[in-house]
């Protein structure tokens, strides 16, 4: 299985769920602190290549998979 990349904020509490589902189900990871990385808004968008107003932006290899609950449902289906 393809590594997950978790774009997200130190104070969000889904971006926490996502890496804790992560580490208990025992994937890989890398999570990406985008205010400690500087990663603005825009510089997020471009890389997703849609809008977003919310974190954790969350990838498995180069496919986008959504935010917490995109996660948990795309977790449930390859299960």
């Amino acid at each position: 299985m393809d590594r997950f990349t978790i774009f997200g904020k130190q104070s969000c509490g889904f971006c926490r769920r996502a890496k804790e589902v992560c580490d208990i189900r025992g994937l890989a990871y890398r999570y990406v602190d985008i205010e400690q990385e500087k990663i603005s808004q825009a510089d997020l968008e471009k890389t997703i290549g849609k809008p977003v107003s919310t974190v954790p932006q969350i990838f498995h290899g180069q496919q986008y998979i959504g935010g917490y609950e995109a996660l948990m449902a795309f977790l449930d289906g390859a299960s």
